[in-house]
Formats: structure tokens, C-alpha cells, sequence
């Protein structure tokens, strides 16, 4: 059987009991069909790019699914006549993957302290290693006031 991951968005002013029962009943329609749904992950409440439906903000659900595409396309006409859930993208994929997606490992990363990019060593805490404009071949000291400095072009 093919394999697909389905994403949700569901509206804001949800709870998270139902946007499980959503996910629950989405899960029956694909067993129903012949498949199964091999992964579940719920990335929360997120703020969309623009707004849907007068919603900022929306439930983010995303299932891996092993089905045929009867059992598919019985989804997506589910999905689409609830009231609820406002947008959803169904792609075709090789296969799914069992680890936790890009979505899971970010908020992660957030959670743990390790927000944005590792790889810099503190070169952009403090920037302090830049000097002054001598150090850069400047002539011109810019910690004086105007009246301070030498005048520029005086000509004898």
C-alpha cells in the first residue's frame, strides 16, 4: 500500500481533547478503508501566515498513513465537510518515517535551551572582538565629539 502524510489545521478555539477526538476519528475512517495510521503527531497552536477563515492561529496535526486510496480519498472528503478543520495537505511519500519529524525536533531544541543555530561559538554575543576604526585602518577616532576631532581637509 501507498504511503502518505496527511497534515490538518484545525481552528483555535479548540481543545486539545478535541482535536484528539478529531485525529481519533480520521484514524477510524483510514481502518475503516484497509489502512492504518502509523504515526501521530500534534504540533500545537501555531500562528498561521495569513488568516483562514478569521483564524491567526491553528491546531497543527500530522498522520503518517498506510492505506489505500479509496480509504484516502474517503479522508480527505471527511476532512473537508467538518467544520472544523479549516485547511489540510495530503502528500504521497516513499515511505514514513518512524522518527519524530522537523516540527517535533524544533520545538524540542526550543524546550531544551538550544534555540537557533549551534554552530557560531558565541561569536554573536558580544561582537566586542571588532575594535575601534584604528584597529580597522580608520583615522578618524568616532568616541570624540565633532568640535574634538581634528579638522579634515585644512589646507596650509
Amino acid at each position: 500500500m501507498p504511503f502518505y502524510e496527511h497534515i490538518f489545521l484545525a481552528r483555535q478555539d479548540l481543545a486539545q481533547a478535541q482535536i484528539e477526538t478529531l485525529s481519533e476519528g480520521f484514524s477510524k475512517i483510514i481502518e475503516e478503508g484497509g489502512g492504518r495510521v502509523v504515526k501521530t503527531e500534534f504540533w500545537g497552536l501555531r500562528t498561521i501566515a495569513y488568516r483562514i477563515a478569521k483564524n491567526r492561529k491553528a491546531h497543527y496535526v500530522m498522520l503518517g498513513i498506510d492505506a489505500p486510496a479509496p480509504a484516502l480519498h474517503e479522508l480527505e472528503r471527511q476532512v473537508s465537510l467538518n467544520e472544523d478543520v479549516i485547511r489540510f495537505l495530503t502528500l504521497k511519500v516513499d515511505a514514513i518515517d518512524t522518527e519524530p519529524s522537523a516540527m517535533m525536533r524544533r520545538d524540542r531544541d526550543r524546550e531544551s535551551g538550544r534555540e537557533g543555530r549551534g554552530d557560531r561559538d558565541g561569536r554573536d554575543r558580544d561582537r566586542g572582538d571588532r575594535g575601534g576604526d584604528r584597529d580597522r585602518g580608520g583615522d578618524r577616532d568616532r568616541g570624540a565629539p565633532r568640535a574634538e576631532r581634528a579638522p579634515q581637509n585644512v589646507e596650509a
